[in-house]
């Protein structure tokens, strides 16, 4: 059984990340490191461990919203 605050504290953290990493994966795209030449033509390396970064981040910050929701709900 989750408490109420830790509930909150959960869905805090998920919206939180839901938030965060779609601004991060912007500065990505404009940063130059992430294209070897014509931007969304030739990703690098750099684009693809920040965008399986972002997409692993999302995907548990989801997890965790869904997780605090249910518990608050279960109360």
């Amino acid at each position: 059984m989750i408490g109420k605050l830790a509930s909150w504290l959960l869905i805090a953290a998920g919206v939180f990340n839901i938030v965060i990493w779609p601004r991060f994966f912007k500065a990505i795209v404009d940063d130059d490191r992430a294209w070897g030449g014509t931007r969304w033509q030739e990703p690098t390396s750099f684009f693809w461990v920040h965008l399986v970064l972002i997409g692993t981040a999302m995907t548990l910050g989801v997890i965790v919203l869904v997780i605090g929701i249910r518990a608050l709900r279960g109360q």
